[in-house]
């Protein structure tokens, strides 16, 4: 599957606590604990995490799915291991902040 089958989005927003922004990368990176719980979901197709340039504590990060319906799919399966992680991660953060869902323009 390329990149080019991604047909939806969910962006959220990130400010890690002082110190704890190394272990915040390797956590919500593509390698990390999250990135390895979408990969047990069917449609699901890659995570991506990036920082502001000019806002150096600013993160974002980009879960790149088939579809809503797969997603939603993988959230109705996974509810207590998502909330096992979520609980797990919010010594890492000062700030989380859902930014929305998207779906791809075609054009």
């Amino acid at each position: 599957m390329n990149s080019n089958d991604s047909s939806y989005l969910v962006l959220w927003q990130f400010r890690p606590r002082p110190g704890a922004e190394r272990q915040f990368e390797e956590t919500y990176g593509p390698r990390g604990a999250w990135a390895r719980l979408f990969r047990t979901a069917e449609g699901f197709i890659r995570t991506e995490l990036n920082r502001d340039l000019k806002d150096l504590d600013r993160y974002l990060t980009l879960d790149f799915w088939t579809s809503k319906e797969a997603y939603e799919a993988f959230r109705a399966k996974h509810v207590t291991e998502y909330a096992a992680i979520d609980r797990e991660c919010e010594a890492l953060t000062m700030e989380e902040k859902f930014l929305g869902e998207f779906s791809r323009v075609a054009g």
